[in-house]
């Protein structure tokens, strides 16, 4: 196991395509917080900083799309060089405006927009170079490697915030954030990838012709179309229950219900590390049916820990949810690198990031209102009985077409 993580490492173009998106990734972590802590501290309200947060998510449900026509249409390492340029002085603004005592909540939600717009342009564009640079051998491996850096970066996270915090203060997450986009850059450069060529045609009419192509393209290729409505069920089915549900069910259980949130967020950062890394070792090449056996596990997780209700068992089904989530997102990953065209790739991570941000939203709204009359303990029961039945009827099916079309029931993955 460690040679193959080995040998990928020395890979010169893998290695600095991970540490190029794991650097930036820690930048966005802290500045995401930091938008929040601000907006807080300048308002005081917490409608305002639910605004920030909005702020934070908008872009996503209205450029994704966009963004993954764009990411499409241009060479993506200059493509990507160019926007992490251009969000260092949008971020150093901050703390200029800050130190001049000029800083508003105005200005705060306006920079925290134009940050996650050029996310739109900048995550699938960043996505859809690691096929150009891998083979499909090596995929699983670089997608869990890249997946285990992300997680890794998340846990390392909060214990530089507390550092922060408690010498340079909170505004300088954004210098740190600065920083990790020039390193991104520095990373970036030293990656040698062939650019396709960019189309002539860049208008408005051919943008939007461009998506349209795209969804229709997914409505007839079955195993990225099931793919996707998977992926938005669970997520909506997830969302609430896991955010939302699992720290009001500590503060029913505990009167220290943040610390016990964190503690379990770093049970299941450490559980999703530990699979990301053992997975690559017994699966090669990934299917649908490893993804439903991921969504599988992760809805056993949230039954588990909804049924027995009690502290001690929501840490188990954390663990168990650590398992199952990241055979999922990482199923999710290779099947879009593998089986879309590298012409479209893209824009097909572009329809996926929207997805999951149309089901976040839905699923905090809805959950939000029904948990007004409807108990935490059965919203999480339901949430993840619906996930396993879904995922073991998606099982089913692709075993009853195996056996229908091959004459027998042995599970093959020709997709």
């Amino acid at each position: 196991m460690i040679v193959l993580y080995r040998a990928l490492w020395k890979n010169k173009n893998i290695r600095y395509y991970l540490l190029a998106g794991s650097v930036s990734r820690l930048g966005d972590v802290l500045s995401g917080m930091a938008f929040l802590f601000l907006a807080y501290n300048i308002t005081k309200s917490s409608m305002l900083t639910t605004g920030m947060a909005v702020a934070e998510a908008l872009p996503y449900l209205l450029f994704g799309l966009i963004g993954g026509v764009i990411a499409d249409w241009v060479p993506k390492k200059k493509w990507l060089i160019s926007l992490d340029l251009l969000r260092i002085p949008l971020i150093l603004s901050v703390v200029v405006l800050y130190y001049l005592d000029m800083l508003t909540y105005a200005y705060l939600v306006t920079i925290s927009f134009l940050i996650q717009s050029i996310g739109c342009f900048f995550n699938p564009a960043h996505r859809s170079i690691l096929p150009s640079i891998t083979t499909i051998e090596e995929r699983t491996s670089a997608n869990s490697m890249n997946d285990t850096l992300t997680r890794g970066v998340i846990v390392l996270s909060p214990v530089l915030s507390i550092g922060l915090l408690n010498t340079y203060g909170v505004i300088h997450f954004f210098t740190v954030d600065a920083i990790t986009y020039l390193v991104s850059v520095l990373c970036l450069r030293r990656v040698l990838m062939k650019d396709q060529k960019h189309v002539s045609d860049k208008s408005t009419a051919a943008l939007f012709f461009s998506i349209k192509e795209t969804a229709l393209w997914i409505k007839t290729q079955t195993t990225i179309r099931r793919l996707f409505t998977f992926t938005f069920v669970t997520v909506f089915l997830n969302t609430w229950v896991w955010e939302v549900g699992l720290l009001l069910a500590l503060a029913e259980k505990s009167a220290q219900s943040e610390e016990l949130y964190s503690l379990l967020q770093s049970v299941f950062g450490a559980m999703v590390i530990l699979t990301n890394i053992i997975l690559p070792y017994f699966v090669k090449k990934m299917t649908l049916i490893h993804y439903l056996i991921g969504t599988c596990t992760w809805g056993m997780g949230i039954l588990y820990y909804g049924l027995l209700y009690e502290v001690t068992h929501f840490f188990i089904g954390c663990a168990i949810v650590g398992v199952g989530l990241p055979i999922a997102g990482l199923a999710r990953v290779y099947l879009i690198q593998t089986l879309v065209p590298e012409d479209k790739l893209g824009r097909a991570f572009s329809f996926n990031a929207v997805l999951l941000y149309l089901s976040n939203t839905l699923s905090l709204a809805l959950y939000g209102t029904l948990v007004s009359f409807i108990p935490i303990k059965w919203l999480m029961m339901a949430s993840g009985l619906a996930i396993f039945i879904v995922s073991i009827g998606g099982l089913l099916t692709r075993t009853v077409n195996a056996s229908k079309f091959r004459g027998r029931f042995t599970i093959n993955f020709p997709e």
